[in-house]
């Protein structure tokens, strides 16, 4: 774990709630801690260079967007093929999640993770097909399991 100075801390404690939601959201920030919007810049570079943090993204509520019906679909894709095909899953326009995870057996085969959102379940079965179609002969079985509720999701929290 990489130490956060003093000018961190601000930064991270000005952004925990979220990029303020304005054209110059650098200058907001910049304003919240006293620095100049350069030198906020120069510290949210070192910070990913040094991995104290690992990105700066939007984080969607897809709910909010209408996207009711939200799957992790999965995958039991060949040992041998699942890197070359997870990056061509993970491609694909309408997966905003893909990873490989380690098989449980006997009860959990699936080692490919597809994140998919649709706005009926319908939608995200058509999707679901196109990802089989991609996977081909690869893939043995899959399965999707949808959520029930969205989770709240955060970014790094730091007391002040």
């Amino acid at each position: 774990m990489t130490a956060l100075d003093t000018r961190d801390r601000q930064i991270i404690l000005a952004l925990q709630g979220g990029l303020p939601l304005d054209v110059s959201p650098w200058e907001r920030v910049a304003e919240m801690t006293g620095m100049q919007t350069d030198e906020v810049l120069s510290c949210v570079a070192d910070m990913l260079r040094r991995g104290a943090i690992r990105r700066i993204a939007a984080v969607p509520n897809h709910f909010r967007l209408g996207m009711v019906a939200n799957g992790m679909s999965v995958w039991d894709v060949e040992d041998d093929r699942v890197a070359d095909l997870g990056r061509q899953v993970g491609a694909l326009p309408f997966v905003t999640h893909c990873y490989r995870r380690p098989r449980h057996m006997p009860d959990w085969p699936y080692n490919l993770f597809a994140m998919l959102h649709g706005t009926t379940r319908e939608e995200v079965e058509a999707k679901r097909a196109d990802v089989a179609a991609l996977l081909g002969s690869a893939c043995r079985g899959n399965d999707i399991l949808y959520s029930t509720r969205i989770l709240k999701k955060t970014g790094m929290r730091l007391h002040a």
